[in-house]
This record gives structure tokens, sequence and C-alpha cells, in this order.
């Protein structure tokens, strides 16, 4: 049987400390921080992230360099028959396109499998925990990225951004509407289905948020999954800089969904909270795997 392992980058919310316990490695995703590279978990924390932010630290994100895949993965090998790779989705990173670029060199042919599974934050960390699982149960590498490629589609994350000043910069919307939600106090509610982020509605307060994702997740799970009562599906909650809110938001939710248990309440991982900014809250769902049920 082939010893297979799992690597995933940071964006999954999946910290060193977390990798070291699940027996997998974490490749930390760079940003800057006043033209200051960082890396995420190793160099600059969460809370010394925000401290940069509400001093108008200007922000911005990259991706690793091949360098540092190619040496992580030439390091595993030397244990590992094959590695299984799950970055954060092609359609919102670079990042994935260039490590699929690199396993198709000779030397990484057959032994690393990079998963482009549409996911990011903590569906992409769920789909961690399936591979996991999914070698513990034999599978070989190539059997468990065709797995989740199979359940890309699966899942769906609503998330309402605080201010729009961070959407502004990464570019996701013009300075005009950035300038004009501001004068409304919108609250838009987004959503990532597969690699589309888009607009879903445009709310004013925390609490009409809440409500507008509870109706989104619980339509998504009638209409699109066909499983109302959500029996096969992993609920999540994610939010940035403070979980006072997710707090409430997850007991919400459980008191909503009644039967499902919330395990997974993560903050955003810094790269994407370099676009989102404090104070996002988010929930998703993602269907378990036919071969974990």
């Amino acid at each position: 049987m082939k010893k297979v392992t799992v690597i995933t980058d940071s964006n999954s919310g999946i910290t060193q400390g977390q990798a070291k316990e699940l027996g997998i490695r974490v490749v930390p995703m760079p940003f800057f921080v006043n033209e200051e590279t960082y890396l995420e978990d190793i160099s600059m924390n969460q809370q010394e992230f925000y401290e940069y932010l509400e001093k108008g630290a200007d922000v911005t994100t990259s991706q690793p360099a091949p360098e540092t895949l190619t040496s992580l993965w030439n390091e595993v090998l030397e244990e590992y028959d094959e590695i299984v790779y799950i970055p954060m989705s092609s359609g919102l990173s670079s990042s994935c396109g260039t490590a699929m670029m690199l396993s198709y060199e000779p030397e990484y042919e057959g032994k690393v499998f990079v998963v482009d599974n549409q996911r990011i934050s903590v569906t992409q960390r769920q789909s961690v925990l399936d591979a996991i699982e999914l070698v513990k149960k034999g599978y070989e590498g190539s059997q468990i990225r065709d797995i989740l490629l199979r359940e890309k589609f699966e899942s769906s994350i609503y998330i309402m951004v605080d201010t729009l000043s961070y959407l502004k910069k990464g570019g996701r919307i013009t300075p005009a509407a950035a300038a004009i939600g501001a004068v409304l106090r919108i609250k838009p509610v987004l959503q990532i289905q597969g690699e589309k982020l888009d607009a879903y509605a445009k709310v004013k307060t925390i609490k009409q948020a809440k409500t507008t994702m509870i109706k989104a997740i619980r339509k998504d799970l009638e209409n699109r999954f066909h499983d109302p009562n959500g029996e096969n599906f992993y609920m999540q909650v994610a939010y940035s800089a403070d979980d006072t809110e997710a707090k409430i938001f997850k007991q919400e939710l459980e008191e909503e969904f009644t039967g499902h248990t919330i395990d997974i309440m993560d903050p955003l991982s810094l790269s994407v909270s370099c676009h989102i900014g404090p104070g996002a809250l988010a929930v998703a769902i993602s269907k378990v795997v036919d071969e974990l049920q």
C-alpha cells in the first residue's frame, strides 16, 4: 500500500499547530503589510494583523514562490510515496494553477496530485479533513483527488462583509460603488459557489445579514442539494477579527437547523482578510463525501 499524505495552504484556516495534530503540512500564504512580506501564522498572527489594520496599514496578497512548494514536496516525498495537495480555489488565486503546473514536472508526475476543488476557508478545510480520512481508508492519491473533484460543487459559502473598503482595494468593486455603499451603510452578503464570488444581497444590519444567510442556506439545501434538513452536510462558521458575533450566529444556526452541531468555527485566513477586512461573518455547508458516509 502506498504511503499518502495531505498538504494544504493556510487559506484553509488550519494553523501550523493544528497541522501537526492532524499529521499534515500547511503552506503559509505570503502577504504584504506596508510593502513588507509576512507569512501567515509564521511571521504574523491574527492579532498582529488586525492591529496593523486598525492603524490603516496597506495590505495586499501574494502567492507562495514555486521554490517554496517544490522544496516542501521534495522534503515530504522523502517519507511518503504520494502527496494530495489542496490549495485554495483557482478562481480566487493563481497559486492553484502554479501548483498544478509544477505537479506536471517529471519528478512529481504520479506523486503529487493537486486538487482544484474550488474551495476556500472552512470548505477547503473540510476537503482536507475528508482527504485525511480517505487516506486512513487506504485510498491512493489519484483516487482522493478524483473524489474531491467530483464533490467540488457540493458546497456553499455566504459571507457578510462589514466594510467595502477592502473589496475596493482589491479591485472587486469600483471606488464609486464603495463610496455609495459607505454612505448608505450597506453590508453586502457575498456568495461563493465553486470558483465564483458573487454579490448575493445588500443589507444594513448584522441581524439582517444573518437572516439572509440562513434563508440562503435553507434554500440551497432544499432546491440545490435536495436535502432539506441537511442530513448529509457539514455546517461551518467563519469570521474575521472578532468571534463574538460568530458565537451567537453558531448558536442561532444550530437552533434553526436542528440536529446540526457546528464543530468548525474558524477565523478567516489573513490572505482572505486582506480582501475582506475585519467584521466579516460567514456560514458554509459542505456535503459529506459518499465514501465517508
